[in-house]
């Protein structure tokens, strides 16, 4: 899933090599935190929000598929 997310926001950014995902597990639940250049905000995240719900729910399903509940946070770079 980390790998997905990886994927996804890599193709939609400026630099790619300010990419960062963050997986952590808790129980049956994935947790990821993307975090990207700070000029690239607005590209991950999309005009309201459409960017990143869509992200979500790819995550969503393919964490189905295995059994698990996943959520994406979308942090501010500092």
């Amino acid at each position: 899933m980390k790998e997905l997310i990886e994927f996804i926001a890599t193709s939609l950014v400026d630099d790619p090599t300010q990419v960062r995902v963050s997986q952590e597990n808790r129980g049956g639940k994935v947790y990821l935190k993307l975090k990207v250049a700070k000029e690239d905000m607005g590209r991950v995240i999309g005009r309201q929000g459409r960017v990143a719900n869509a992200m979500r729910m790819l995550l969503n399903v393919s964490a189905s598929r295995q059994g698990k509940q996943a959520y994406l946070d979308v942090e501010d770079p500092k």
